[in-house]
């Protein structure tokens, strides 16, 4: 087994609002962009670079975009984690939560770079 940590209660409620968001907002997404714009079911104009840019400069949306984006990171974290665990592999050189978590993190720093240049 794996030894227990402290922290595990907060990686929990992360891999549960990241699964949340991953199975109801990112469909919506891949919905509007894949397919409601090239079926003609929404206007091009709608999802236009031009509108786009210029909704990013609402605080708002940047949060939302950085919720959409993070919180499947740390999912898809805790879930390669506990894949690996169940495949036998406990640890390599660095801890497999240095790995997991810390490439979660890595995400979180440039999506918030990336958010923060939009202006």
């Amino acid at each position: 087994m794996y030894k227990e940590d402290k922290n595990e209660p907060f990686w929990w409620g992360m891999f549960s609002m990241g699964g949340v968001v991953a199975a109801l907002l990112v469909p919506l997404h891949i919905f509007l962009d894949g397919l409601a714009v090239p079926l003609g079911l929404v206007p091009e104009e709608a999802l236009g670079y031009d509108r786009m840019r210029g909704l990013l400069t609402n605080p708002l949306v940047k949060i939302y975009i950085f919720v959409l984006v993070v919180l499947p990171l740390y999912h898809a974290a805790h879930r390669i984690r506990f894949s690996l665990y169940e495949l036998g592999i406990r640890e390599f050189r660095l801890s497999m939560d240095v790995l997991c978590y810390g490439g979660a993190l890595a995400g979180t720093g440039v999506a918030l770079y990336v958010l923060w240049g939009l202006l």
